[in-house]
């Protein structure tokens, strides 16, 4: 993971929707691939109010960290993160848009839909998210005009 080697530190956080896929991502995904995450919550099924979670986890984003953000549509994480100027979350659905939210805006949050999921798809999609590297170039002047 050639990104992951210049990224120090990966955050989590989800509400109640996207509770059981931070688990699993947790479990299965950032602890098997050895990459060191801290988890900001939320720490069960229990109704959460997604934007205090997504604010959580952006105060903590800087040059040398990303974050994945999970709640039941992945919408409101999205719109929530977005809201911080440092930010440039991303609600992605499939391995191409993972791939190019990275390639041409240089992505540093990744946002999941919690409900449905399939794992084999999530992580793949965070492989594609993890590895692909921003390409700069005429990308770097549209991403200045956010």
């Amino acid at each position: 993971m050639k990104l992951l080697k210049k990224i120090k530190k990966v955050y989590i956080a989800s509400d109640h929707a996207g509770y059981p896929l931070k688990l699993l991502i947790i479990k299965d995904y950032l602890n098997k691939k050895r990459i060191n995450f801290q988890d900001l919550g939320t720490n069960s099924e229990k109704s959460v109010d997604y934007p205090k979670f997504a604010k959580k986890l952006c105060k903590k984003i800087n040059k040398s960290s990303m974050g994945i953000l999970i709640c039941g549509s992945g919408i409101g994480v999205s719109i929530s993160a977005n809201r911080h100027n440092h930010i440039r979350a991303s609600l992605c659905h499939n391995v191409s848009s993972a791939r190019m939210t990275r390639k041409h805006n240089d992505s540093n949050v990744i946002c999941l839909q919690g409900r449905p999921f399939v794992k084999k798809k999530i992580f793949a999609m965070l492989d594609a998210y993890f590895n692909t590297e921003f390409e700069e170039g005429r990308h770097t002047r549209r991403i200045e005009q956010l």
